[in-house]
């Protein structure tokens, strides 16, 4: 079985690791409705109504 021949400390490990990190995520504006959203996520308006693609997937019930 491998294993390595020393120790790796943790500040070494950490070095190594330092360019790994989460990038800004892509911001849309919706051409429907005007709103920004990310890329390939649903997303709902104001009224409650969720879209995606610019096109209305769930529309919000209305509550009276």
């Amino acid at each position: 079985m491998a294993h390595p021949k020393s120790r790796i400390s943790k500040q070494r490990k950490h070095k190594r690791r330092t360019h790994k990190k989460a990038k800004m995520p892509n911001i849309a504006t919706c051409a429907t409705t005007g709103e920004k959203h990310q890329l390939h996520r649903s997303y709902t308006d104001l009224d409650g109504n969720m879209y995606y693609r610019g096109k209305m997937l769930i529309k919000a019930d209305i509550e009276e």
